[in-house]
This record gives C-alpha cells, sequence and structure tokens, in this order.
C-alpha cells in the first residue's frame, strides 16, 4: 500500500516505531553492549574499571558540547535526516570496536559517539517524540518512546546472551580466552548491524518534512537565552541528574551479580537482564499515569522507588544465596529508574515550554542533566576498584541513594514551582 494512501493511524504508529528502533539502537554500542556484557568486555578488551570508566568519560565530555550544538540543529533540520546519519555515523564506530582496539583508540571511539549519538541524535529525537504527543499525549508519547525503547533493548539482550552462551562451550567456565574474544566480536557485529538496519527503517517510515525552521539560522543564541531564564528548565536539569546517576549505576548489576553472587558471566549478565525487562514497565506505565496524575507527582514516587532499590542493595542485606534480596533490589530500583526516563521530557509539558524552542531547552537540560556521563564512569571505577569485591558494589548503589533523595527534593520543587504557573513558559516567548 503507498504511504500516503495508508490510514493516519498506522503511520503515526510506524512513526513511533522507527523513533522506538532509532532511540535505543544508537546506543546499542556505546552502552547496551557494556551494560549487559560488562564481565566479558573487561576481560576480552582487557581493561580495569577505571579505564572504563575513562573512556565513559570522554564520551560525555564530548556529549556535553554536541547537547548545546544539537539542541539547535534540531530546531533547524528535520528529524529523519539528523537521525539517520547518526545512525549510520555510530554504526561505523562498532566496525572498529570489533578490531579489539587498543585503550587508547576505545577511548577515541567513545569520544566520536559522543558526538554521533548525541549532537546529530539527542534532540532530534525528544523534539520529534513530543511532536508525536501533540497537547494532550505527552506522558504517553515519552512513556512509550522509552517503554518502547527498554523492550527493544530487553529483548535483543536476550537473545543476544543466548547466542553468546550457544558460541561458547557448554561449560562456560572452560572457554578459552580466544573462544571468548570471537563471541564478543560476533555479539559487536550483530548489534553494529542492527543499528545500520534501524537507519534504513527509520529513513523509509519517518514522515519527509522540510527543514523545521528554514529562515532561522543554523544556530540560535536567543533559542538558547530563553531557555536559561526558564526556572524550571533548572530544575529538570537536576531532575535529569539525579536520575541519570541511577541509570548509570545499572551498568553494576551484571558485575555485581558475578563478583558478589558468584554467578559466571553469563548468568551474571542473565541476572542482568532482569533489570532491563523492567524498563519498558516502568516508562510506559508512569508515563500513561503521569497524563492523568501528573508527570510531576510520578517523578516523585520514581525517586522514592529508586532511594529504596538501592538502599537495598547499599547494605550488607547481599551476598551468595541472597539471590531473592538482590533481584528485589534491582527490580525495584529499576522500577524507578525506567519511570523516570518515560518522565524525564515529559514534565516538560507541565512547565509549559514552548515547541519553538524544545531543541534549545533539551539543549541546555542535557549539557546539565547528562553530566553523569562524564563523573559516574570514573566514579564507579574508582569505588569498585579502590575497593574489590561487595563493598564496592555498595558503596556505588549508597552514591545511588544519595541522589535518589536530592531527585525527590527537585521534584518536589518544580510541582510548586509549575502548578498554576501560566507565565513560566510564556516568558521564553
Amino acid at each position: 500500500m503507498p504511504a500516503k494512501s495508508r490510514p493516519a493511524g498506522f503511520r503515526r504508529a510506524l512513526a513511533l516505531l522507527a523513533l522506538v528502533l532509532a532511540g535505543e539502537t544508537v546506543f546499542f554500542l556505546p552502552f547496551v553492549l557494556a551494560r549487559i556484557f560488562r564481565p566479558t568486555l573487561l576481560e576480552v578488551f582487557d581493561l580495569t574499571n577505571v579505564q572504563l570508566g575513562a573512556a565513559f568519560s570522554l564520551y560525555g565530555m564530548v556529549g556535553m558540547a554536541a547537547y548545546f550544538f544539537g539542541g539547535p540543529l534540531a530546531d533547524r533540520f528535520a528529524p529523519r535526516l539528523l537521525l539517520t546519519v547518526a545512525l549510520v555515523t555510530t554504526a561505523a564506530g562498532g566496525l572498529l570496536l570489533a578490531g579489539n582496539p587498543s585503550l587508547t583508540m576505545l577511548k577515541w571511539i567513545y569520544a566520536y559517539w559522543g558526538f554521533t549519538t548525541i549532537a546529530l541524535f539527542w534532540s532530534a529525537l525528544i523534539k520529534a517524540t513530543r511532536e508525536w504527543g501533540g497537547e494532550s499525549l505527552q506522558g504517553a508519547a515519552f512513556g512509550l518512546l522509552d517503554g518502547g525503547r527498554g523492550l527493544v533493548t530487553a529483548v535483543t539482550g536476550t537473545f543476544a546472551v543466548a547466542i553468546y552462551a550457544s558460541l561458547l562451550p557448554a561449560a562456560v567456565e572452560t572457554a578459552s580466552f580466544a573462544q571468548r574474544a570471537d563471541a564478543f566480536r560476533q555479539i559487536i557485529l550483530i548489534m553494529t548491524g542492527l543499528t545500520c538496519a534501524s537507519a534504513v527503517f527509520l529513513w523509509f517510515t519517518l514522515p519527509r518534512e522540510k527543514q523545521a525552521a528554514a529562515g532561522k539560522p543554523a544556530y540560535d543564541f536567543g533559542a538558547i537565552k530563553r531557555a536559561l531564564r526558564l526556572p524550571a528548565v533548572w530544575l529538570q536539569a537536576l531532575i535529569v541528574v539525579c536520575a541519570y546517576v541511577g541509570f548509570k549505576a545499572t551498568d553494576d548489576f551484571s558485575l555485581y551479580a558475578k563478583e558478589v553472587l558468584g554467578f559466571n558471566e553469563v548468568d551474571a549478565a542473565r541476572l542482568g537482564l532482569v533489570s532491563l525487562w523492567m524498563r519498558p514497565i516502568g516508562a510506559i506505565g508512569a508515563g500513561l499515569l503521569a497524563d492523568r496524575l501528573s508527570a510531576g507527582r510520578m517523578t516523585m514516587v520514581s525517586f522514592v522507588l529508586i532511594a529504596m532499590g538501592a538502599a537495598a542493595l547499599a547494605t550488607g542485606m547481599v551476598g551468595p544465596g541472597t539471590v531473592a534480596v538482590f533481584l528485589l533490589g534491582i527490580v525495584t530500583a529499576s522500577l524507578g529508574i525506567f519511570a523516570l526516563r518515560g518522565l524525564y521530557y515529559a514534565i516538560m509539558g507541565e512547565a509549559r515550554i514552548p515547541l519553538t524552542i524544545t531543541g534549545a531547552a533539551v539543549g541546555v537540560v542535557s549539557v546539565i542533566g547528562y553530566t553523569p556521563d562524564v563523573f559516574m564512569g570514573p566514579l564507579m571505577g574508582w569505588l569498585l576498584d579502590g575497593t574489590p569485591g561487595a563493598g564496592g558494589h555498595r558503596q556505588v548503589f549508597a552514591v545511588v541513594a544519595a541522589f535518589a533523595v536530592a531527585g525527590l527534593g527537585a521534584s518536589w520543587w518544580f510541582m510548586r514551582l509549575t502548578r498554576g504557573s501560566p507565565t513560566n513558559g510564556n516568558a521564553a516567548n
């Protein structure tokens, strides 16, 4: 059926699906790979936690500059073009990663990804999603986006772990280093291929649009200034910081299971997948409830869940033979973490930020909110390598619990500021 003759609802569904697939596959190589296979990645690339954290930090530093560059870019060019280019260029980095790079090259790859996944991608994705949701479905739009992204990662991760296990001997512990390295390389290539496939699907599915603002300069400093004058933008950025600290800590779940509970790398990866399966539940549920109860209230509830789950993982309750306690902790924390990912930008509607400066506002929020990309990787590496075993993991989640409490306070303040304040967003006009 020709695209123009398809029902509008079907076209909208395909557009959302394209955004969901693009929104997650672009991060397969930089983050999902390490989140599921962290013990394997450390072994195959001969890295310490501190060295991997340094690579993540370079990604974050490039990303901070890229957020400011990418925000106005998203207000200037159509999402279809920006998102497709971002996916293809990110996949190119996967080919380099599959070549077992040196530490120096690995750092350059992560710095490169900081540009391709942020400057060309992130603000364009958020603006496209906000446009898809319209006036009344902001919570549903962002909830479905992140919940769908979570489902994509959970399904892909489950298959990736199964494929990785199938490439190793039945007794995983007997696999040689060469077998582990070759199996891991196959996983990298699979994720690279999925990223490219997502680019093709998005190019042929997302509506062909004209430039987002043909008469505007490529970089609109005025939009940045208007966004910076909004108190709600600063509070939203603080909320994202506190929530994103929790998200970065999900990288530790599989290593926690291996080093504290004593699981092999395949079983540890499977336990880590439990967290990923919480993402569609938390994000979609929170997004839908946000349209009924307000995104601000759901944000507060989410931070309470993170604090409770992280506190359980930060105590001496988890150790060999306490799998149930570990699972309860990661399920509770993950529900809160991934619920917030469905709410990050839904609260933008409650702050009444004008759609015309969405890209700029996203840039401001992101450059502050995603600073954990810079400091959380090195901090986790320092804690884990500095206090080997259970102690380091407990310290990581004590940090997460502290940020969750701070996020709860910021959410309460945001609600007070935006409740019944019609001038908050209009000040930027």
